[in-house]
């Protein structure tokens, strides 16, 4: 869907990345669900389905214009480069536009990044850790997800026999192979305690980009000098993940570093138990018996919070069921949709008093 005009448009929420990254996804996903609550937004830039809102380059001179039923248009930025384009169209061709700043990074920002915030009309973290990063005002909104997409398992070609691997249990992780996923940190730890759980078989889903070849290969050649070969397995990038997370009886989020984070409230949706480190936004995702949280990086730690889970198949059936309600909970996509649209309102209310 495509409009050759901008003049309906309330919201533009731009995508300046070709290829398919956390934000990208972030925008697929909520786009949709925003418009179908009533909300008159579009995306721009390339990377997107087809099917998706969206408005063409050659309407951007129409951002000299009002839209119909607003007094003026919110550009919704979540990388440098659109608040960039956003900054050159409000300040200095006066397009009718308020600037709006989603914030995932975890970390402190450079200068030239804490200059473009500070031009934002308003901001958005997406966790307290990001946000205590800011030296601005701002709301925190943290990321929901869609509990139809992702859900609790539903029949036979969910069920771990359906995987066709040995033993009755699944472990796994998901995500680029590469050392701030922690998959190291996950081998390590099914090579030392998967002799003791014959009955455990784990795997790894993502893909390994070419640099990361070699720490794919050495992890391998550890697995194999364990002798694991057939209970620890790559599965690469598989079609899709969400019938992998069905099938797991826990779920490993073992990252060193993290911008957000998914992983951990797709796999709880799944009705599946998580241990994850306290990397990105996982620590405030994961409530007291929804889940254990280590220290990001340590590797002792890790295997230490798994092996109970390992030991008694039906802990993780307990916290996979705390973890479900959790999610349905607090956690819906539409309760992030929901936040985002009220801090477009309280932009346009302060907008129409000025």
């Amino acid at each position: 869907m495509s409009f050759d005009t901008v003049s309906s448009v309330e919201v533009i929420a731009p995508n300046f990345k070709r290829t398919l990254s956390g934000v990208t996804s972030t925008i697929i996903q909520l786009i949709p669900l925003q418009r179908a609550n009533g909300l008159k937004i579009a995306t721009l830039g390339p990377g997107l389905p087809d099917d998706l809102a969206k408005i063409r380059w050659s309407a951007l001179p129409g951002l000299w214009l009002r839209p119909r039923n607003r007094p003026f248009r919110i550009w919704h930025a979540r990388r440098n480069t659109e608040m960039v384009a956003g900054i050159l169209m409000h300040s200095v061709l006066r397009m009718k536009l308020k600037l709006l700043f989603t914030s995932a990074a975890q970390r402190d920002h450079r200068s030239f990044t804490k200059w473009l915030i500070r031009q934002m009309n308003a901001v958005i973290a997406t966790s307290g850790k990001s946000g205590s990063f800011l030296k601005v005002p701002h709301t925190v909104i943290m990321h929901g997800v869609d509990t139809e997409r992702f859900h609790p398992p539903q029949g036979d070609a969910d069920s771990f026999a359906a995987s066709g691997l040995p033993g009755e249990y699944l472990v796994g992780c998901s995500g680029r192979i590469r050392p701030s996923k922690g998959t190291d940190l996950f081998v390590e730890a099914m090579i030392n305690l998967l002799p003791q759980h014959p009955e455990w078989t784990a795997v790894m889903t993502g893909r390994t980009t070419v640099e990361n070849k070699g720490f794919e290969q050495e992890l391998r050649q550890k697995i194999a000098r364990a002798g694991l070969e057939d209970r620890i397995l790559f599965l690469g990038e598989v079609p899709d993940v969400r019938i992998w997370y069905r099938r797991m009886t826990l779920y490993v989020a073992p990252s060193r570093n993290e911008g957000f984070g998914l992983t951990p409230l797709e796999a709880m949706a799944s009705q599946t138990a998580v241990v994850a480190s306290d990397a990105g936004a996982y620590a405030e995702m994961i409530a007291p018996g929804t889940g254990t949280v280590v220290p990001a990086g340590d590797g002792n730690a890790l295997e230490a919070a798994i092996a109970p889970y390992l030991a008694d198949p039906a802990k993780c059936a307990d916290v996979a069921t705390a973890g479900l309600v959790h999610v349905r909970e607090n956690f819906p996509l539409e309760k992030e949709a929901g936040k985002i649209l009220e801090v477009y309102e309280t932009m346009f209310a302060a907008g129409s008093r000025r």
